[in-house]
């Protein structure tokens, strides 16, 4: 008896001593396997699995700059990381992935950011040749000779850019609560005041040491178009759309645009004016003219084309320019200099810091046939 108790004891030991050597087995993988969680977790990552060890070792030295004021070899580091042209002048570019959120934000806000071509080069100006007259062709008898028919003609359109800035100021009690995501934070003040200084400009701004904007150019009734000016159609009335068939000037306004450009075309306009448009109807009086449009923003459509709101339109009055219509993608160019820098300053106020963020950009009218404007006006 006392044979198989003791026979019995050492199996139950063994038994044990078995489960708890495979369960110390389990802890030790669930321990490396948390250590590589850890480890992953706690390295910096640019948003992309495909950084270099510049980039990583770039973040890490911006983000001590950010919070510290420490930029120990940061310019080392900054010329092997970022492989795009720069000119810091005194200050660091922003992480690639803080760029893309000012561009992405910037984009949201503004229509023209939206819809017009947005392009980035490395100087201080953007040039493009546009085509004005193409050849025509000629038929030549049997036998006749033909001769030399007209050449295309060319223009040059030049684009500068300007420079811009956004000063956001941090308490110095912020940047040291690490808890705060300080890159997305900057980010997204420095690019809702970019977008909304340049949405302005791509509007109603004079070129004088800023973008020119679209109701910036001259001016002329459509009949009279030439290349170098803005061709509208007047709306019927003096301060708003004619009281009778008033949606047959905005079809006078579709027509008034080439057909090359229509594919693509949209309309865009302020709220205000919108809320008039949404209000006509059909000869019948029966069906609005504008229809909502699931897969577009807000504005919908009008005949068939997107209406883009854009509050930098000017409301309806006397010889406004309230509604725009075109396609704005052929017709209107934004121009960013390459990179956006970054300059800290905790000196000028005690117990703040400024991040001074710097972009240089321009846009203008690259293609005058492909928009059209409506004026409100009897002619």
């Amino acid at each position: 008896m006392e044979h198989d108790i003791q026979s019995a004891l050492t199996e139950f030991k063994g038994a044990v001593t078995g489960r708890m050597g495979q369960t110390e087995a389990q802890i030790a993988e669930l321990r490396k396997q948390l250590d590589a969680v850890e480890a992953k977790a706690g390295r910096p990552s640019l948003g992309s699995p495909d950084v270099s060890a510049e980039q990583v070792a770039h973040k890490q030295a911006f983000d001590k700059y950010l919070r510290k004021g420490e930029d120990s070899g940061l310019s080392d580091i900054q010329r092997k990381a970022m492989n795009t042209g720069s000119d810091p002048d005194g200050g660091y570019l922003v992480l690639p992935e803080m760029d893309k959120t000012i561009d992405r934000v910037a984009a949201t806000v503004s229509t023209m950011h939206r819809l017009a071509d947005v392009v980035t080069i490395g100087t201080a100006r953007y040039e493009k040749l546009v085509k004005t007259a193409g050849m025509a062709m000629r038929r030549v008898g049997d036998g006749a000779t033909g001769g030399e028919t007209t050449e295309p003609k060319f223009a040059k359109i030049a684009i500068d850019v300007h420079t811009s800035e956004v000063e956001p100021w941090v308490y110095n009690e912020t940047l040291e609560d690490s808890f705060i995501n300080l890159e997305d934070d900057l980010a997204n003040e420095a690019a809702i005041a970019f977008a909304e200084g340049g949405g302005s400009e791509f509007i109603t701004g004079d070129g004088v040491g800023k973008a020119r904007g679209i109701l910036a150019y001259p001016v002329v009734a459509n009949a009279s178009y030439a290349w170098g000016s803005v061709g509208y159609i007047a709306s019927g009335k003096a301060g708003a759309f004619t009281s009778v068939a008033p949606a047959d000037k905005i079809v006078d306004l579709i027509a008034a645009l080439p057909i090359v450009y229509r594919s693509g075309a949209s309309f865009v306009m302020n709220d205000t004016t919108l809320s008039v448009v949404r209000q006509m109807k059909d000869g019948s009086g029966s069906y609005y003219l504008w229809q909502p449009d699931s897969t577009q923003p807000f504005g919908g459509k009008l005949l068939g084309y997107p209406v883009e709101v854009d509050n930098n339109m000017p409301d309806i009055s006397a010889g406004s320019y309230s509604v725009a219509f075109g396609n704005f993608k052929r017709g209107y160019a934004i121009v960013n200099r390459t990179g956006t820098t970054l300059i800290r300053d905790n000196i000028t106020s005690k117990g703040q810091t400024k991040f001074n963020f710097r972009r240089r950009f321009g846009g203008g009218i690259v293609n005058y046939e492909a928009i059209r404007l409506m004026k409100m006006a009897t002619g």
